[in-house]
């Protein structure tokens, strides 16, 4: 399989090719959904890649995972794509513009289960602007009650895949736990060492 690897910026994609050599292409396209669905759709359109992979750091619902753990989305969900309104927030689904849930391909993600059997599986959560208070960790937490983390771009590089017909799934490193923004916090050494360990344990 000639695949893909997505993620935001280069210290992400630098952790995945030191597990070099691989076979797979690993991309920095930027940060955010918009960006990560520009990219991804450009390169897939070249026809040369047949399964992509979202993949970089995110932040960990806390109990649900830990720093430095691997996830892997079950679904790569658009989670504060919508509307808001008197009694709460309106997701597109509800709105009938489309869907915020994309789904792993079930064979991409079951290959990627057996080569990294420690991963915590379950919902990751795209976010234009990533949760820096407790309330709105609490809110997704609660409305998201499958989700394992968050991150920016899944959703964006899931809805380019959708689109070319090709694979799709997401893994990320936990480096911090969501909640009140406080960067003093985040373990980024320890979260691209994991990155780098997954990339190698991958079977391309």
């Amino acid at each position: 399989m000639t695949l893909l690897i997505i993620t935001a910026v280069e210290p992400e994609a630098e952790a995945l090719r030191q597990a070099a050599p691989r076979t797979f292409t690993v991309a920095a396209v930027g940060a955010g959904p918009a960006a990560a669905a520009a990219g991804t759709a450009r390169l897939l359109a070249t026809g040369k890649y047949e399964a992509v992979i979202s993949a970089g750091i995110a932040g960990a619902f806390k109990g649900r995972a830990d720093i430095a753990d691997i996830v892997l989305a079950t679904r790569s969900i658009a989670a504060d794509l919508g509307a808001e309104s008197p009694t709460g927030f309106l997701p597109i689904d509800t709105l009938g513009f489309g869907t915020t849930t994309l789904h792993a391909d079930p064979a991409l993600l079951e290959t990627l289960q057996t080569a990294l059997p420690a991963a915590k599986s379950g919902d990751i959560l795209t976010l234009a602007t990533v949760t820096g208070t407790a309330e709105t960790a609490a809110r997704l937490a609660t409305t998201h009650p499958d989700a394992v983390a968050e991150a920016m771009e899944g959703h964006g590089v899931a809805t380019a895949a959708n689109t070319a017909g090709v694979p799709f799934a997401e893994l990320r490193a936990i480096s911090n736990l969501i909640g009140p923004r406080d960067r003093e916090s985040w373990r980024l050494r320890e979260a691209f060492a994991a990155l780098s360990k997954a990339a190698a344990a991958l079977p391309w």
